[in-house]
């Protein structure tokens, strides 16, 4: 699995997910979903800090977007679907094959510069397609807490 999805291996030890939590921004932990939640219970911040979690059972029977699906979980988890897990996916846009936020601004090559008001959004996406707009300056927009701003990421970070 970890040469499929070209990832480090890391043996567990008391402080793994401290250090993996530092040093990744994804963590594939091949155990039982409890010991996973307890360990990194302390550790979660926000969704916006915190790295994907995914949790496969050691007979690679589930792989489990446990935190940070639209943050990369979902994604890894489709990712060692392809070597025979079923992946469990629960993050209410991709549940109903609709896109969220953070993937519009993944796709546009965009960072959000209101994060707070991906949620509001996210549930407007589920029960309708919400226009995006590309508004070309020199410009001052005024938003409410139910729009998104994403702001194009420079062509070096690209």
């Amino acid at each position: 699995m970890a040469r499929h999805i070209d990832a480090d291996v890391l043996l567990y030890e008391r402080e793994i997910f401290r250090k993996a939590f530092e040093e990744y921004d994804a963590i594939v932990a091949v155990f039982a979903t409890g010991i996973v939640v307890r360990d990194i219970a302390p550790l979660i911040q926000n969704k916006w800090k915190d790295p994907a979690v995914v949790v496969v059972d050691s007979n690679l029977n589930f792989a489990i977007s446990l935190l940070g699906g639209h943050h990369g979980a979902n994604e890894l988890v489709r990712r060692i679907a392809e070597i025979g897990a079923i992946p469990v996916i629960t993050t209410a846009t991709e549940v109903h094959n609709r896109n969220s936020v953070e993937g519009i601004a993944k796709a546009l090559g965009c960072d959000i510069v209101n994060k707070d008001s991906t949620r509001q959004v996210n549930c407007s996406l589920l029960e309708q397609d919400v226009e995006v707009l590309e508004i070309k300056g020199p410009k001052i927009v005024v938003v409410g807490d139910d729009v998104s701003v994403l702001k194009k990421e420079k062509a070096e970070n690209r």
